[in-house]
């Protein structure tokens, strides 16, 4: 008897000092799954180990990330959401409104966020004036990636004009080069589109047509002009592109299969990974117009049980703004920092032109959120458009009949 009671006190004793021993926990749910993304979210997971955090690791495959926003509902309706969510955007206000989020306000209060990020970034994390979310980055969407020894080859500067990016693509198809990288999924269209939209119409015509939806612009002469670029793309893809991942249309561009990739700085990550250097290996430039298209990646905190939980999201939260995190982190992703505070003497030439860029936009007026990444639209309004421009995409449906479709669909969203 004596023996059993000892064990007990013992097993008791075991249990309440592994209790007192347990720290911090995240269970998060992310779609950072391809080479460069997976690297970089593997530096968040060791930093939080590093503060004495256990990480659990939910990724869910999907560069638009719309299978992990299925599976995050289902955990939420079977009332076991994960701690933290790579969430953005709108997105996040339409969580908040499910009355799901937590208030994260006194870690940003804490860390001074108000101080370090830019304005409009930072009302993105915010739910009726308190911080529900944690920015990592800033992505530039905007952008052309090139093969370097293809365009030298060929004679072929980096385009600045819509028109020379055309002329480019007809000279190295001629060659029987594929001029452009794509991959057939309905985010990566929209993420061309917008890319068009904004070089074609510029930043006043973006904003009223894709962040206002207003209907004159959506169904005007310009917005036909930027489907009938569209129609011209079309014609500089190879035709084994349906269903391709972005990252597998960046390696066409990397082993010199296609020329060209039109997609956001994502790309450079998967470049860095494979050990190529800009301006030697890639080339990198705006698509051509002026403006700049922002799609910002944070972390949502989400209602959770249990004290552990919420030390890891408060730990989660610190770490992810944090200037150390904010640095390594974008350096392998291939993004900006979000933090307006940190150096970038570690970063390449193109996060540079990215920096400048932003802060002359931001200055212009002409920093705008990507429609196609959720930051500028709900999902309901945002998903009609994609559907029409991928459904224009992938037929010969003309111009104008794409505007009116386009006008129609917009309406019938709300």
């Amino acid at each position: 008897m004596k023996f059993t009671a000892y064990a007990a006190v013992s097993a008791l004793a075991l249990i309440t000092g592994n209790a007192a021993l347990a720290g911090p926990e995240a269970e998060v749910l992310h779609y950072w799954t391809s080479g460069g993304e997976a690297k970089s979210v593997a530096v968040l997971q060791q930093e939080f180990a590093a503060n004495g955090g256990t990480w659990t690791d939910m990724p869910v495959a999907g560069g638009g990330g719309d299978a992990a926003m299925t599976a995050l509902r289902a955990r939420v309706l079977s009332g076991n959401a994960p701690t933290a969510v790579q969430l953005k955007g709108p997105a996040i206000q339409e969580w908040y409104e499910e009355g799901v989020l937590a208030d994260i306000s006194n870690v940003a209060n804490t860390e001074g966020w108000d101080k370090v990020l830019p304005a409009s970034i930072a009302n993105h994390m915010k739910c009726e004036g308190t911080w529900c979310a944690a920015p990592v980055n800033v992505h530039r969407v905007d952008w052309i990636w090139a093969n370097a020894e293809i365009l030298a080859a060929n004679g072929i500067e980096m385009p600045t004009t819509w028109d020379e990016f055309n002329a480019a693509s007809e000279k190295l198809a001629a060659a029987g080069i594929t001029p452009l990288a794509h991959g057939g999924q309905a985010w990566q269209d929209a993420t061309v589109f917008e890319a068009v939209v904004l070089g074609i119409g510029g930043p006043e015509f973006f904003q009223k047509a894709l962040v206002d939806l207003d209907p004159d612009t959506l169904t005007s002469d310009t917005m036909k002009a930027a489907f009938d670029q569209m129609r011209t793309l079309r014609g500089y893809v190879d035709s084994n592109f349906s269903g391709r991942d972005w990252n597998l249309a960046t390696a066409m561009v990397m082993n010199g299969e296609a020329a060209f990739q039109i997609m956001g700085d994502w790309a450079k990550g998967e470049f860095l990974a494979a050990g190529k250097e800009p301006g030697k290996d890639f080339l990198c430039a705006s698509t051509p117009g002026e403006g700049f298209l922002y799609n910002v990646d944070s972390f949502a905190m989400f209602e959770v049980d249990g004290d552990d939980k919420r030390a890891g999201q408060d730990l989660l939260a610190k770490l992810v703004v944090g200037p150390g995190f904010q640095e390594t982190f974008n350096l392998n992703k291939g993004s900006i920092p979000a933090r307006t505070d940190v150096g970038l003497d570690k970063f390449d030439s193109c996060a540079h032109l990215s920096a400048q860029d932003m802060n002359a936009s931001s200055e212009g007026g002409s920093l705008l959120p990507s429609y196609a990444h959720g930051m500028a639209l709900r999902g309901a309004q945002a998903g009609a458009i994609t559907d029409v421009v991928t459904a224009h995409f992938n037929s010969d449906m003309s111009s104008a009949d794409a505007v009116q479709m386009l006008s129609d669909a917009v309406a019938n969203s709300y």
